[in-house]
């Protein structure tokens, strides 16, 4: 069954979750409140799994995973294999270190380390807020508290023309000596940890450590003659994050032919049952090597739970895993028009042109020949238009969760991702019907009917 499109609701829809998500703690709070408002219930990971069929979530710090184990025909067995989107939460920014008060020529600046690989001059000039979590002294032990400054407190102002007359043929900034911010006028440091006490309402003395990073304050919005492109900060990778869990809930409603206030709706149970699964992992920007990034346990230690929940054991989950498949979501290039040259003349990429199979042979993608059929048939059920992303042989490509969540998982994965211009710029570009193709497809891929 074809998805229903509604391209503003959720080019609009975005644009709100983008700028509610300013960094990843934020991103895993604002996907918990879309759950909750479709009947997923938080779980601690200390607590035991409920035993029963439901919608459930956990967050572990930056990183979030949520599954639907209802379906219109009963209890799931416990082997039942699973459909997983993965996505990650965290983008290219300037990071507050430890100690970052200091003083030069007069102004205050802050000691900022730079997280991912950004394009460094798309910082430049910017009005920047703050986000992050705080890490508080509270009562019974350490409190961890959400911080916002949607306010222009820091700004890395650039060199002038007239002191870098060849700054307009090749720029080139120094990370440690350029991109320092300034936020105040004063031959004395400021104090940073006094500034985000205030923030979070505690002594400074109770402010023990920070995960605090900088965000463009220019809201996200749409552009365009016909406004159908998406000019907005962190689209690599909220905007798939954002259309995972519009597919997650969808999937969910889908199968249990419930709406999210429980009014009974159509069914469209998979022929092929399996349990729709949701990760948002953090840390993919610098590696993934945490303990939430998708190198980590997390996926396969809840997906090994959610069988035990059920009441299987170590071969019920094997075999679950064997009838798995991944979906590993992350943006992907359009084909520049100032920069055509750049990119395979064979797979030229549209914005506005549907989501993107991505493939490489060296497994930077690890995409294989079982994972895309699946996904092309999700395309194909709501259909959406499929396109095909390959990397120039001259040319390295990224990386994504995908490889190392199919060598931890081992399941056939695909890549994939909805296209956009400007990559890890401060902001970026997409098109405005492509988030509703992504949410469409992505639904489908978690509730398929063969």
């Amino acid at each position: 069954m074809a998805h229903s499109f509604d391209t503003d609701s959720e080019a609009n829809g975005l644009c709100a979750f983008v700028d509610a998500s300013p960094s990843p703690f934020h991103a895993c709070a604002e996907t918990g409140k879309l759950l909750e408002a479709a009947g997923f219930g938080l779980l601690a990971e200390t607590d035991a799994f409920p035993t029963g069929p439901g919608r459930y979530y956990l967050i572990r710090g930056g990183s979030l995973i949520a599954w639907s184990s209802e379906s219109a025909g009963g209890p799931h067995r416990a082997a039942t294999p699973f459909r997983v989107v993965g996505a990650h939460t965290d983008s290219p920014n300037l990071r507050i270190k430890p100690q970052p008060d200091l003083a030069r020529a007069g102004w205050q600046l802050l000691g900022v380390e730079v997280y991912g690989g950004p394009l460094f001059s798309s910082w430049l000039d910017r009005d920047l807020g703050l986000s992050g979590r705080v890490a508080v002294r509270g009562d019974g032990g350490v409190q961890t508290r959400l911080v916002t400054i949607n306010e222009p407190v820091l700004r890395v102002a650039q060199l002038a023309i007239h002191l870098d007359r060849g700054a307009n043929e090749g720029l080139a900034l120094n990370p440690q000596q350029h991109l320092t911010p300034l936020w105040g006028v004063s031959p004395e440091p400021g104090d940073f940890r006094g500034y985000l006490a205030a923030a979070v309402g505690v002594d400074a003395a109770d402010v023990l450590s920070w995960d605090v990073m900088t965000h463009d304050l220019q809201p996200s919005r749409r552009i365009g003659r016909d406004l159908d492109l998406i000019a907005a900060p962190r689209l690599d990778n909220l905007a798939t994050t954002y259309a995972g869990v519009r597919a997650l809930i969808d999937a969910a409603e889908a199968m249990t032919g419930t709406g999210r206030s429980g009014e009974p709706g159509p069914s469209r149970a998979s022929s092929t049952p399996s349990i729709p699964v949701l990760v948002l992992f953090d840390h993919e920007e610098v590696g993934s090597q945490s303990e939430r990034g998708a190198m980590s346990t997390l996926l396969p230690s809840v997906l090994e739970r959610i069988v035990i929940s059920a009441g299987g054991g170590r071969e019920d989950f094997h075999r679950a895993l064997a009838g798995t498949v991944v979906a590993s979501g992350d943006m992907t290039h359009a084909t520049h028009p100032n920069y055509p040259e750049k990119h395979d003349p064979q797979h030229q990429i549209a914005i506005n042109g549907g989501p993107v199979i991505k493939t490489n042979v060296k497994l930077r993608y690890a995409t294989d020949s079982v994972g895309a059929a699946a996904f092309i048939m999700a395309c194909n059920q709501a259909g959406v238009p499929v396109q095909h992303f390959v990397s120039r042989n001259d040319l390295p490509c990224g990386s994504t969760v995908g490889p190392m969540t199919a060598a931890l998982v081992g399941a056939s994965t695909v890549d994939f991702g909805a296209p956009m211009l400007s990559m890890h710029s401060a902001r970026e570009l997409c098109g405005a019907k492509d988030p509703a193709m992504y949410v469409g497809a992505l639904a489908a891929f978690l509730n398929p009917q063969t």
